[in-house]
């Protein structure tokens, strides 16, 4: 099975910095973010997201 990416919507701060990063795998819902297509970006494109979010709320899910 694939890793995708995960958001802990408890962690995160709705900052926007992953749906700036990659808007083809995040966008927003309400104040946080949310995915919405996990394969719509390279996984390097993906792991810059996650590498950048400020809260640590993205991870690798498999």
């Amino acid at each position: 099975m694939p890793k995708v990416p995960f958001i802990d919507h408890d962690l995160c701060t709705g900052c926007e910095l992953c749906v700036e990063t990659v808007p083809d795998v995040f966008q927003m819902e309400g104040d946080v973010a949310t995915v919405i297509d996990p394969e719509g970006a390279t996984e390097e494109e993906i792991t810059e997201a996650i590498d950048n979010c400020p809260v640590e709320a993205i991870v690798w899910q498999e």
